[in-house]
């Protein structure tokens, strides 16, 4: 009696399966560090394709696709549920693909986060990178009946469920707090100060009254001090060339008259708090009572605080007179102040420009914790 030879799965197919196993594996893993940033960009899907029925749901969505890599991720290195699984990785390349492909033909979305803030590529990169992970995805779905293990079928389910229960609680315990790690530029210990400013040159432009002449020169070497040369010649122009100058992250903060606050909260050399309300009709109601405790307690210690916001004048005023609030508040971007802090409202604790911590609301800090930050 023959017996029918089983085939094995080749060397270089187990080594192409665990290698894209291990992609999916980081690429989950950085989005789930960050799910609120991943909903961002969920959100801007939505917004592209005209889907915006499916905005409340985008965090639900972001969740659930990073869940479903992770998944995929474990489900190909350890070989369980092989041919579901491959079948999954083949189904998700083919829409990543096609996705990313519009990406970078028509700029649509400018950034997918396919790596979340870990690493940073163009469209046309993470376009390329699919084309050689859905060829990878198809070799591996090729070889799918000889990707087998000795384990019980019900055992690789129950291990994918467990996989499933675990990973969905991290994500959830990152969205529910502030990410364990933060590869965004405002993570604490980042010094936020602008650097070069003895870069920074000033350039005048004079004017000659009998002859027209103009002339530029790099203040102040010019015979400004020279009362003959400044009877001929009148002033004309400015310019500020700042090209020198290394900015470390692109919050601008206005106030109401348009005057920059920039620098003076940010690169505060005493200590600083902001709190931090993107969009205060959308923030969290028990946040909103955490920050009133927040700011008074900031007050008692005599902490300079802010709130920064993009939210127009009228809502400012309305929301903190519901909620009985008296703080300086300034405006910024919604963007850049979503980058800032993933909670709405949050918190941040600042020291001569650097970030010395980050609360999201839920965890807010009493007096007490405060005012330990403030002794050495």
């Amino acid at each position: 009696m023959n017996r029918r030879k089983i085939k094995h799965e080749p060397p270089l197919i187990s080594i192409i399966r665990v290698i894209t196993g291990l992609v999916f594996i980081f690429s989950s893993t950085v989005k789930g560090f960050d799910p609120i940033g991943t909903a961002y960009r969920v959100e801007d899907y939505l917004l592209v394709y005209g889907w915006t029925g499916l905005l409340h749901y985008a965090l639900a969505l972001s969740i659930f696709l990073i869940v479903v890599e992770f998944l995929i991720g474990i489900a190909l290195v350890f070989r369980l549920k092989s041919k579901l699984a491959t079948l999954g990785l083949l189904l998700i390349m083919v829409v990543f693909t096609v996705v990313t492909y519009l990406d970078a033909r028509y700029n649509m979305v400018p950034d997918c986060g396919c790596f979340g803030d870990a690493v940073k590529l163009t469209n046309w990169q993470t376009f390329y990178k699919n084309i050689y992970l859905i060829i990878l995805a198809v070799i591996i779905f090729a070889y799918r009946n000889r990707i087998r293990t000795k384990m019980p079928q019900g055992v690789q389910g129950l291990i994918l469920v467990v996989v499933v229960g675990l990973y969905t609680w991290f994500v959830v315990f990152n969205y529910r707090h502030l990410p364990m790690l933060d590869f965004r530029d405002w993570k604490v210990g980042n010094d936020m100060k602008a650097e070069g400013l003895d870069q920074v040159k000033t350039f005048v432009k004079y004017r000659n009254i009998l002859t027209g002449e103009e002339q530029e020169f790099l203040s102040p070497d010019y015979p400004w001090n020279d009362s003959v040369w400044m009877a001929e010649w009148t002033f004309v122009d400015q310019r500020i060339d700042d090209s020198g100058r290394i900015l470390k992250h692109g919050v601008m903060l206005e106030d109401a008259e348009g005057n920059d606050w920039t620098e003076a909260v940010f690169e505060n050399p005493d200590f600083q708090l902001v709190v931090v309300a993107y969009d205060l009709e959308e923030s969290n109601p028990n946040g909103l009572k955490a920050a009133k405790q927040v700011i008074q307690d900031a007050e008692a210690l005599n902490i300079p605080i802010v709130l920064l916001t993009s939210s127009g004048e009228p809502i400012i005023e309305r929301v903190l007179l519901k909620h009985e609030i008296e703080v300086e508040s300034l405006f910024a971007d919604d963007i850049e102040l979503k980058a800032m802090i993933r909670s709405n409202p949050g918190l941040m604790l600042l020291h001569d420009g650097v970030v010395l911590e980050k609360w999201p609301f839920r965890g807010f800090p009493d007096r007490e914790k405060l005012a330990s930050y403030l002794t050495p």
